[in-house]
């Protein structure tokens, strides 16, 4: 059953201010390079000094994606990993929001292949580490390697069901994210049944932490979108949202998302060249105190530094007005972990400052 408001503030009160990244070491080239065995102590390595570095700067949380490909064929020991990766989390006091599924699935092509793991390969210069992007232009729906196929899919239920199963009264899970996106890469008419299985699966583990599901197309007039969006802000817990669109964007959208009297949490955002950055936005998240996950933490090989290829394709036909693209879009520290803007760290930890000042 849903969470009533008033056990929604709660828990949300009870916590400090929600502040974090969405995260994956700087020499992951994807998920999978962050779960699969195949070189993961070394980046294992990677993920202490980043979380050291997360702690000084003041963040206190992550949102993590595990990788289905890596848990379906590596199984115990992704299981073993993913409580490695929460345990040292939880060492520098950072929480996680564990991402459950996601519809972010690059374009139709024969150029793509389902991921295997290994060495695992990434083109330079790419936002997400590949041209053929989920961020790309898309013509028609994309396929969800795993949804898509039933036997599949009925084994990705049994991932979920295993994940929340074991940690759901696990404290240091603060949220499941149920899904990433719903109805991205044009699949709003195929998600809504998935959505509702995936929500349904969880009410009946029943966790102890609350669920969320972030809207990111806040003003779509696709009637598919809108009944998706409508059924998410119906079944979250907690309600959630993306925005890569500048402060006052931001300010609307949680205007509207207060009238539905719960706590709020921006799952996504930082997108520079848009004009969505930590001056405007880290200190209106503390003043209204939204929960905020930027996108990236130390620029690597999966690149988010770098503008999506659509916004690319948008300049190359001459529609991308206003797009600033000197600055980078994502990430907040540099490889050798000096700030990308030290202006800009000493800014977020000032407001981290604060708000462990007020409790």
């Amino acid at each position: 059953m849903r969470w009533n408001k008033e056990k929604a503030w709660e828990w949300y009160n009870s916590r400090a201010w929600l502040r974090g990244c969405n995260y994956m070491s700087a020499d992951c080239a994807n998920r999978t390079d962050q779960w699969q065995e195949h070189g993961f102590e070394e980046r294992f390595k990677t993920t202490e000094a980043e979380l050291a570095l997360m702690r000084n700067t003041g963040f206190n949380s992550v949102r993590l994606i595990p990788e289905f490909i890596v848990w379906k064929l590596e199984h115990d020991g992704f299981m073993e990993r993913f409580e490695r990766y929460i345990s040292l989390c939880d060492k520098y006091g950072i929480s996680c929001m564990i991402v459950l599924a996601n519809d972010c699935m690059p374009p139709a092509s024969e150029t793509w292949r389902m991921t295997t793991l290994g060495e695992q390969p990434y083109d330079i210069g790419y936002h997400g580490g590949r041209k053929n992007s989920q961020h790309g232009v898309l013509s028609g729906i994309s396929p969800h390697p795993f949804f898509d196929d039933p036997v599949l899919r009925e084994e990705y239920f049994n991932m979920v069901r295993e994940i929340v199963t074991k940690y759901k009264n696990d404290s240091r899970i603060c949220i499941w994210d149920v899904y990433n996106e719903p109805g991205n890469s044009k699949r709003q008419s195929v998600t809504l049944p998935i959505l509702k299985k995936m929500f349904s699966l969880l009410r009946e583990i029943d966790p102890a932490q609350p669920l969320t599901c972030g809207l990111w197309n806040f003003y779509s007039k696709d009637p598919d979108q809108k009944t998706l969006n409508d059924y998410m802000l119906q079944n979250s817990d907690v309600i959630s949202y993306h925005s890569y669109g500048p402060y006052t964007e931001n300010v609307k959208i949680i205007k509207t998302l207060k009238k539905e009297e719960r706590p709020i949490i921006n799952t996504e955002w930082l997108g520079r060249c848009l004009h969505n950055d930590v001056f405007s936005l880290f200190p209106l998240f503390y003043l209204e105190k939204i929960g905020c996950y930027n996108w990236g933490f130390v620029a690597g090989k999966y690149q988010t530094y770098e503008p999506w290829e659509g916004t690319w394709k948008s300049y190359e036909s001459g529609n991308a007005e206003g797009v600033d693209f000197t600055k980078w879009f994502h990430d907040l520290y540099r490889p050798n972990h000096r700030p990308y803007d030290p202006k800009e760290i000493a800014l977020i930890k000032e407001f981290c400052n604060l708000a462990d000042k007020e409790g």
